[in-house]
């Protein structure tokens, strides 16, 4: 699997996650958005979102992981390396 194919994949999960758990219009969600700002979500959100990606990955988020997380693509970018981990 490329880098490209797995960041793809992620990026679909990311999104139909989003629309599942906000109720999210799929057609306003691109990497750039901006999770709080464009999304509307805030940080109870936030933690939900981070509790279905580990049910998801079966890895555990270090907290200071998602710090950092402001749009949907640095969220992609955070799987992604969590998946990479051992």
């Amino acid at each position: 699997m490329t880098e490209h194919t797995n960041q793809n994949a992620i990026y679909q999960e990311v999104s139909a996650l989003l629309c599942k758990l906000f109720e999210i219009d799929a057609d306003s969600i691109t990497p750039e958005s901006r999770l709080y700002e464009d999304l509307e979500l805030d940080s109870i959100d936030a933690v939900d979102m981070i509790v279905h990606v580990q049910k998801k990955t079966g890895k555990k988020i270090k907290p200071e992981e998602f710090k950092a997380v402001r749009t949907v693509q640095d969220v992609v970018d955070a799987v992604e390396r969590l998946m990479k981990e051992d």
